[in-house]
């Protein structure tokens, strides 16, 4: 029987009085952000808002648990900006939104940095249904620019050896999301379409976990996804929210991975959605594709959701709770 598991991509709104706060303690200019180095005050800050998060979780009902990258100030760029080898220089956007973050200028080797890591560990002693959330290979060497390796398969092959050495660190942890919108944004061409599923299978066989392999922000090209496929992960998500038609095109005609991430949840929107709506949707999605059975489903938002005020958020994940209970019912 097909087992649903509610979970998130991570990347926290903060919350209300943890925004207030940190505003006070970091200030708002590009050199207050976080670096690594925080002092006291801000680190038990954010240790606060961590354990609220992971016990609004834990309430909500949700069957995986995140830390939440509440200290994440340039997004999926992160793990990079924080890290001793990397300049962080001007301001980009993020992606086509109005977000942005610190551009990563990679200017020395990329050895272990242990930064997630130590995140995770904090996590664990809240959790026992702990899922890991990094950036995938293709979209970190994507965010960040290369002044060290000189070569676009190089650099992403040093991306690759990062991730999995800070995956290799990480505490015990059921799942592990990688998050790849790049793979969808500024697809990769031929034979980087390749390179890029060879360094997703290299993070991935660094953990023992279920590894999921989450795009977003619209469908996948067809070699794209056809080489997504060939790497040893569990899952690759759609989101079904931004593109429908192509999403059902790429399994219909290529198939799927034995289990499968199906954002079905705005995470960008406020309007929140009814827990038998998205039920409904996970029916739709069955009806059209030529699978009779997955093993997991895991119903996500789309995309992160730190977009969201904080009790907008706090309803998705309930609403994403509900709903995996209302489809293990009707399983059942």
């Amino acid at each position: 029987m097909t087992e649903y598991v509610s979970t998130t991509p991570g990347l926290f709104p903060l919350p209300d009085w943890a925004k207030d706060d940190l505003s006070d303690l970091k200030g708002h200019q590009k050199h207050d952000l976080v670096s690594g180095d925080e002092g006291e005050e801000i680190t038990a800050a954010y240790e606060d808002a961590r354990e609220e998060v992971i016990g609004v979780q834990q309430e909500a009902g949700l069957d995986r648990v995140v830390e939440g990258q509440l200290r994440w100030d340039d997004m999926l760029a992160h793990p990079l900006a924080v890290h001793d080898a990397v300049e962080t220089r001007g301001i980009v956007r993020y992606y086509d939104n109005n977000n942005f973050y610190r551009e990563p200028v990679v200017n020395g080797a990329l050895e272990f940095s242990g930064d997630v890591a130590s995140e995770l560990e904090a996590a664990s002693e809240l959790t026992d249904d702990l899922q890991a959330v990094l950036p995938g290979p293709y979209s970190l060497a994507d965010l960040a620019t290369d002044e060290q390796y000189g070569d676009e398969a190089e650099f992403l092959g040093a991306i690759a050896d990062f991730l999995e050495g800070e995956v290799d660190a990480f505490p015990a942890h059921e799942t592990l999301f990688l998050l790849e919108p790049s793979l969808v944004e500024n697809a990769p061409e031929d034979g980087v379409d390749e390179r890029a599923s060879e360094a997703i299978d290299q993070v991935a066989s660094a953990t023992d976990a279920d590894v999921v392999v989450q795009p977003y922000w619209g469908a996948l090209e067809e070699k794209v996804y056809a080489h997504l496929l060939d790497a040893d992960i569990d899952a690759v998500g759609f989101d079904f929210v931004a593109n429908q038609e192509d999403n059902l095109y790429n399994i219909q005609e290529y198939g799927a991975t034995d289990d499968i991430s199906l954002g079905l949840a705005d995470g960008q929107n406020t309007l929140v959605e009814d827990p038998e709506a998205i039920r409904e949707r996970v029916d739709w999605v069955y009806d059209q594709v030529p699978v009779t059975d997955f093993e997991t489903v895991y119903l996500t938002t789309n995309t992160e959701t730190f977009y969201l005020p904080y009790a907008k958020f706090e309803e998705k994940l309930a609403v994403l709770a509900e709903a995996a209970d209302l489809a293990e019912v009707k399983a059942a």
